[in-house]
């Protein structure tokens, strides 16, 4: 069964933090790709982090230095860990996985969240 269920979006001011969970099923959990993506309204869908089965990462450079992402195999659970957060990383928040190599591409991940709301006030 293909389940990802994504916790812990918030409105926070600028330089606040919060933690993104993706609580996913075993068998979405042991894809090869997880990763984040964000949907601010009228803008395109992108990619904000991902991480493949390996544990290796790969940031979009607007989180660079400020998001982790990272996953707890005992809890199939993926993470984004979001700090000195602004009011740009405003968006829908989406956890998606893919058996696929990673991509920075949305249209290529087969299993999504139906996403959190971070809100971020300046």
């Amino acid at each position: 069964q293909v389940q990802l269920v994504e916790s812990g979006g918030g409105s926070v001011q600028a330089g606040g933090s919060l933690r993104l969970s993706c609580a996913a099923s075993a068998y979405t959990y042991s894809s090869n790709c997880m990763g984040w993506f964000r949907q601010a309204p009228g803008k395109e869908r992108e990619g904000v982090a991902v991480i493949d089965s390996d544990g290796s990462t790969s940031y979009a450079d607007s989180v660079k230095g400020r998001f982790t992402i990272s996953k707890d195999n005992a809890k199939n659970t993926l993470y984004l860990q979001m700090n000195s957060l602004k009011p740009e990383d405003t968006a829908m928040y989406y956890c998606a996985a893919d058996y696929g190599w990673c991509s920075w591409s949305w249209r290529k991940y087969n299993y999504w969240g139906q996403g959190t709301q971070v809100t971020v006030s300046s």
